[in-house]
């Protein structure tokens, strides 16, 4: 019902603040020769598409004189996890879209997606089940003002129509969705379906962004393009406590997200930096208060014992850059307040990664990709003593953490079309440090993944 009513509102809302055709007529300057020359693209008044992820994952055994609760398996250990969407749009009203998906979930990631800050498996839900079960995943309505600036037409893709439009212009996103569908983007580094497998590289580690056990959370969102400068802001409901499967029916407990992208063009090549932030408002536990009454009460420490109503904010960057053909860098860099237990991603409070994507196109495959990425997550001096007093995280608790140290992880993949709207990748991944403990690991992970899209 939450998602009805923030998109009857939505609705109410944009139709009283006029159409496309009113505000296309304050355009600015007029299309370029190069932007004429384009053929327009043809607007789409509804879409259906569909995807299907296989990902199959093994890691052999590895050292490890002790572990907790939360700890990877030491034993060589397979997981299997599949998902498949149903993606619906239409468009009821001139640059308004409304889309709906419906998403099936099935099986068990690598011990039950458990183990690691920067997990092994972004596509697999932390909510695992040995039979397939069906939910709504997104139902949201869009809406785009066109403000001038020369055309801009927008292409066809997943949750999003095909559509005329320009360069400048507002959009404002309001339902379910996920926040990194807005915020966090990055072309080379961002979807667990099609490149990198692992949650610290597909999007900032450290942004605890507000979402269900699946990945999802009802907001809104607005979007300022204004020529090669976007301004993001959005609002977003919180699970009811730290990483819970049900969202807050008030939005008592809320998240907000504001994110600046300038694109650039170095050397004529594309690329784009984004500086975005995010503070936290709800219950949630400070560390070192759940340490001193585990040391008084003689218990494992533990963070729901001490949650207060507090504000926990943090702060990304973001850097993608071609830098030939067919070759992109991408890089991030994050901090969150590490006083304070993460709310609902995972465990991190300060990362960097840096990696490199190439295309296919260099060797006559133009729609195989090779990537390699590494990571480098770390949690606060607080968390260390917390995970040390027997505290459990969100993804990650061995037990007891004497001899602490930064998590560190390399990836890379190949992914390979070998029928059109099907590819095959295989994967790798070594975790150093997995949960930041030097005493385990390293984990090498090993992936094959089959995607359908069409």
């Amino acid at each position: 019902m939450r998602a009805v009513a923030l998109l009857v509102a939505s609705a109410a809302l944009l139709t009283a603040a006029g159409t496309p055709s009113d505000l296309r007529a304050q355009e600015g300057s007029p299309p370029t020769a190069e932007e004429k020359a384009q053929p327009p693209v043809e607007p789409e008044r509804w879409a259906v598409h569909v995807q299907a992820t296989d990902i199959l994952q093994y890691y052999p055994a590895f050292h490890s004189p002790y572990q907790g609760p939360q700890s990877f398996r030491p034993q060589a250990t397979w997981g299997n996890t599949v998902d498949a969407t149903l993606y619906a749009g239409v468009r009821p009203w001139s640059g308004g879209e409304i889309w709906g998906n419906i998403e099936m979930y099935q099986g068990y990631a690598p011990s039950n997606t458990l183990g690691a800050a920067g997990y092994v498996n972004g596509d697999g839900a932390k909510v695992g089940r040995a039979h397939p079960y069906a939910r709504i995943a997104r139902l949201f309505v869009r809406q785009t003002f066109d403000l001038g600036g020369g055309a801009q037409d927008q292409d066809a893709d997943l949750n999003r129509l095909a559509s005329n439009g320009t360069k400048n212009r507002l959009v404002i996103t309001a339902g379910k969705l996920n926040v990194t569908d807005v915020f966090d983007t990055n072309k080379y580094a961002h979807d667990p379906r099609q490149d990198f497998l692992n949650w610290s590289l597909i999007t900032t580690g450290s942004f605890d962004y507000a979402a269900d056990a699946w990945g999802y959370t009802y907001g809104a969102a607005v979007e300022d393009y204004q020529g090669d400068w976007t301004w993001r802001a959005g609002v977003f409901d919180l699970s009811i406590v730290p990483n819970n499967a049900t969202l807050t029916s008030d939005f008592s407990q809320f998240q907000v997200v504001g994110e600046a992208e300038k694109r650039t063009a170095f050397g004529g090549r594309p690329g784009a930096i984004r500086l975005g932030g995010f503070v936290t408002r709800g219950r949630m536990g400070r560390y070192d208060d759940a340490v001193s009454l585990a040391l008084a009460s003689g218990g494992p420490a533990d963070t729901g014992a001490v949650r207060r109503y507090r504000s926990r904010p943090g702060v990304y960057l973001n850097v993608e850059q071609e830098v030939a053909d067919g070759v992109g860098l991408f890089g991030r860099l994050g901090w969150s307040d590490g006083r304070y237990e993460s709310y609902e991603y995972t465990d991190i409070d300060r990362t960097a990664q840096a990696g490199v994507s190439v295309s296919g196109q260099r060797w006559g495959r133009k729609d195989d990709t090779a990537a390699l990425a590494f990571a480098v997550n770390e949690l606060s001096g607080a968390g260390h003593r917390y995970l040390n007093a027997g505290g459990l995280g969100i993804l990650i608790g061995d037990g007891r953490l004497p001899h602490p140290g930064a998590e560190g992880i390399v990836e890379g993949y190949y992914s390979l079309l070998f029928l059109k709207g099907m590819t095959l990748s295989l994967d790798n991944q070594v975790i150093v440090n997995p949960a930041y403990n030097r005493d385990r690991g390293p984990v090498n992970v090993v992936s094959l993944r089959l995607h359908l899209e069409h």
